[in-house]
């Protein structure tokens, strides 16, 4: 018994035996059969790792070359609110006292200790960004923070879209928002070529995470996104902001609107809006986000009547010396109303129709559109110009106009033929009238010039102008420019506010009551505008303003455009060397006497300029001790008002901070560029209020400064006529 029971069990443990080895070699099998794929991607968890390559996002530039957005380092804040190990809760890796860190951290990220702490003390994350108004920060705060290394909070090396000239064009340019994505503008309509392409990596690591030697299995290297040159010229769009907000400064209006174009090419050189904001701190804003001047519709008023009057000529049934009767327009069935001129009907007697086109007669332009062209070939020409369809411009949110012709009864076809029941944007009126200046080619406007290549600079991609088609012959352009020309520079012409001394300036005034989210007139609110081009012989520049005038009437309305175009025309031909031609017969304006052209100074001796800049009536501010002038701001040629400051460098060492107070943005960046400091911080809009390098510190090359702006209205004194020595 003994004998079998030895045995059973011998044989029970072979049985055994033999399964389990039955077992194992099954189980060979499945791992390295079955299993394989599965354990083999588990296994590269372990010893590999892939990391996404991010590209440089492009730069954005002007035509000149001036650099309008970039990309720079940056940083980001994190704090890990629980320790990495269970095993080690004595370690520094995390946050033991929030209340500590609270308050050494706080006035450093320029945040209320109150809003920091929930954040430190969440009992439901593990890590946390600290993000503070801007999120990302600068050199400076990072070191700060590193310095007082706190436990658990670490700065980590990031990058930060900037704007150096801020509200500039900022509805043009846009803006990426605090995680990098495009938001509007062209960052968003070009930023599949600004992103560039992301690239890769694997490598082996040891089970410390530590890479191991030659352990790069795979590479592909990251493309940096293309730079974008625009057709945007930066100082005429500079003098497109220092006009809107100097008539943002002193009436009340609801917004405005100037866009400058070649009109021989379609480019557009300059284009603004107010409200507007700040791209570097796009959070702030409440509104200033809507590009208006292509994306919102409104009546155009008179200045629709080139479009009818083009028109009327191409076809032949144009005659400036034919007569009619002004004030009234009755139409031959008496149940529709009447329409009349804008002196509430009363008229001016018979008139010839050139007197009807320089006094905007609404009667006159019935006759050429209602009567004497009629409701198709009207129609066939506001199509042919361009309205109720996009224009194609490189921007997002372009509206198409509002065109209801074919339902329209005849009071709304005559009333379209002055501007009244048809809907437009600010780029196709520009276009339009922009054919009407180069000869007849309706041109398609556009803002991209060029894509280059980062590294190279050279371009990859260049936009040339582009006819869209021909609308009216060059004879037909050339009658339509001269009497806009009358409209301008003659006796009884509606834009005789707009004439420039020694410029021959052709356009029309507009004004047009607007409507309300229910269809109906808002009583007392009017779209008042005036789009022109000089010269009239061989247009360089047009320029289109529109003031949407809350509060201030009809009449205050026109007083704002005038100031706006002529600054910006004039500055804008004299910045392109325009002079003024004295044969030029201007009836209307007198010359002003209150602008100089600032001298070249660079290589004069800086005693002997000054007292040439006094005799102009501007003020010398000398950035050094020096006694040659090595750089100037503003520059050759630019036109200045008499009292205005200019800033001389005459040394590159020992220089003086002067006193920023009361300086446009524009001004700042120039003035730190002379004197080779950088601009790191901006808060608010306007004018320079406080600066963080107080007036009269000895500063050096690469030190920062950071500025605090506002309206005018709280500009505090300067603290000294001439602080810099």
């Amino acid at each position: 018994m003994v004998k079998k029971r030895i045995a059973y069990r011998t044989l029970g443990l072979g049985a055994i035996f033999t399964a389990l080895f039955f077992l194992l070699i099954l189980r060979s099998y499945w791992v390295q059969a079955v299993d394989r794929s599965n354990l083999m991607a588990k296994a590269r968890v372990t010893w590999e790792r892939s990391d996404a390559i991010n590209p440089k996002r492009g730069e954005i530039l002007d035509r000149n070359g001036q650099i309008l957005a970039y990309t720079s380092k940056a940083y980001t804040v994190t704090a890990q609110l629980k320790p990495l190990s269970n095993d080690n809760l004595n370690s520094s890796d995390y946050v033991k006292d929030p209340q500590m860190t609270v308050e050494k951290l706080a006035p450093i990220l320029g945040v209320t200790p109150d809003s920091l702490l929930p954040k430190l003390t969440n009992k439901n994350s593990r890590q946390i960004e600290l993000r503070p108004a801007g999120w990302k920060i600068s050199k400076d705060i990072a070191d700060k923070i590193t310095a007082l290394k706190l436990p658990g909070v670490g700065v980590y090396p990031d990058t930060k879209r900037y704007y150096p000239f801020g509200a500039l064009a900022s509805q043009v340019v846009g803006f990426t928002n605090l995680d990098g994505q495009a938001q509007m503008g062209v960052e968003y309509s070009e930023d599949k070529a600004l992103k560039g392409q992301k690239g890769s990596f694997t490598f082996k690591m040891d089970s410390r995470g530590n890479q191991l030697p030659d352990g790069v299995q795979s590479y592909k290297p990251a493309i940096d996104g293309s730079n974008v040159s625009l057709t945007i010229d930066r100082q005429i769009q500079t003098y497109v902001e220092d006009a809107l907000d100097d008539a943002m400064a002193h009436y009340k209006v609801k917004g405005l609107t100037c866009i400058v174009t070649n009109p021989n090419t379609g480019e557009v050189l300059a284009m603004g809006n107010r409200p507007a904001f700040n791209p570097n701190t796009y959070w702030n804003s409440q509104n200033g986000f809507a590009n208006d001047a292509v994306s919102s519709n409104f009546e155009p008023g008179s200045t629709f009547k080139i479009v009818t009057l083009s028109a009327a000529i191409e076809e032949g049934v144009f005659n400036q010396n034919d007569t009619y009767m002004s004030g009234l327009y009755r139409f031959k069935n008496p149940n529709i109303q009447p329409i009349q001129d804008h002196n509430g009907g009363v008229g001016w007697g018979r008139i010839t129709f050139k007197e009807g086109v320089k006094r905007s007669s609404n009667v006159a332009f019935v006759m050429l559109g209602y009567d004497h062209l009629g409701k198709d070939k009207l129609f066939s020409y506001i199509q042919k110009f361009g309205f109720g369809q996009q224009t194609g411009i490189e921007l997002p949110g372009e509206a198409r106009g509002i065109l209801n012709f074919e339902k329209a009864y005849p009071r709304d076809v005559a009333a379209m033929a002055f501007g009244q029941g048809v809907g437009v944007t600010a780029i196709q009126q520009v276009a339009a009238v922009g054919a009407v200046a180069n000869g007849g080619n309706l041109m398609q406007p556009y803002l991209v010039k060029e894509l280059d290549d980062p590294k190279t600079n050279k371009p990859v991609s260049v936009k040339q102008p582009k006819v869209i088609r021909r609308v009216i012959s060059e004879n037909t352009s050339k009658q339509v420019r001269d009497l806009l020309g009358a409209v301008v520079n003659e006796k009884n012409g509606t834009g005789q506010l707009e004439a420039i001394p020694g410029y021959d300036v052709a356009g029309k005034t507009g004004t047009a009551q607007f409507i309300g989210s229910n269809g109906q007139y808002v009583p007392g609110r009017y779209i008042n505008s005036f789009i022109g081009f000089a010269p009239k012989k061989s247009p360089k520049l047009l320029v289109y303003v529109v003031v949407d005038n809350a509060e201030i009437g009809e009449a205050a309305g026109a007083q704002i455009v005038a100031p706006i175009f002529k600054y910006v025309m004039q500055h804008s031909l004299q910045y392109l060397k325009l002079a003024p031609d004295n044969s030029v017969s201007n009836k209307t304006v007198t010359v002003k006497t209150d602008q100089v052209t600032m001298p070249q100074t660079v290589g004069e001796q800086s005693a002997k300029i000054t007292k040439q800049l006094a005799a102009l009536g501007l003020h010398a501010q000398t950035l050094g001790s020096g006694g040659t002038v090595l750089g100037q701001y503003p520059k050759e040629d630019e036109v200045l008002s008499k009292g205005t400051d200019v800033y001389l460098l005459t040394a590159k060492k020992d220089l003086k901070m002067p006193d920023l107070t009361g300086k446009t943005l524009r001004d700042v960046m120039e003035i730190c560029a002379l004197l080779q400091i950088k601009v790191s911080g901006i808060q608010g809009e306007g004018f320079v209020t406080a600066q963080s390098l107080p007036v009269g510190i000895t500063i050096k090359k690469g030190d920062t400064l950071n500025v605090e702006m506002a309206p005018k209205s709280e500009i505090p004194p300067p603290a000294s006529q001439n602080p810099a020595g």
